[in-house]
């Protein structure tokens, strides 16, 4: 996970320890950006080689046997397509981070296209907790947050399911506060 400040003093799931009094962090500077947890990573990196390991074995079982032993050739594109998912994936795993700041949550993700989401805690409407079964088997959740605007695509994946509860009532709590002022 990716956590902590600059010299690494902030200890991993804890998010915001040296923070500010404003919550952007020991001097204002930076905020404290926590990343996603391994556990993300592995599920989709097997649900890759499932996927496209039973591609390769029809594409070159099939041809190899209907059209003769040269065509069995076809199963390496998707051998290839394996290989490079697996270092796409690993990637965009490690682009994924969010902090919690005093008003606001920030979300950053993306390798080419680099995006930040900022969700003041006073626009939420609804944090929810989702987890699919293959999410549940791995042990994860996602947190997605709603907003009055319907273009804000907020989610924050493949958490640890007490982690993403913590993330919830956090986020629900600060944004009654804060919507209670408005």
């Amino acid at each position: 996970m990716e956590t902590g400040s600059a010299d690494g003093t902030q200890a991993a799931g804890t998010p915001g320890a040296a923070a500010g009094a404003d919550g952007t962090g020991a001097g204002g500077a930076e905020p404290e950006w926590t990343g996603l947890p391994h556990g993300l990573l592995r599920m989709r990196r097997l649900l890759l080689v499932v996927w496209l390991g039973l591609l390769t074995l029809a594409a070159g079982l099939l041809p190899g046997l209907l059209v003769g032993p040269g065509w069995a050739a076809v199963a390496l594109l998707p051998l290839a397509v394996m290989a490079w998912g697996w270092v796409v994936l690993g990637r965009n795993w490690r682009s994924w981070r969010y902090a919690e700041r005093a008003d606001d949550l920030l979300i950053s993700r993306g390798v080419l296209w680099r995006e930040e989401t900022v969700v003041p805690y006073g626009r939420m409407q609804l944090v929810e907790v989702t987890s699919g079964p293959v999410e549940r088997h791995f042990g994860l959740a996602g947190v997605q947050l709603h907003t009055a605007a319907a273009a804000t695509d907020a989610s924050i994946p493949g958490l640890d399911p007490a982690e993403a509860e913590r993330l919830r009532d956090r986020l629900t709590a600060l944004g009654e506060a804060r919507s209670a002022g408005l």
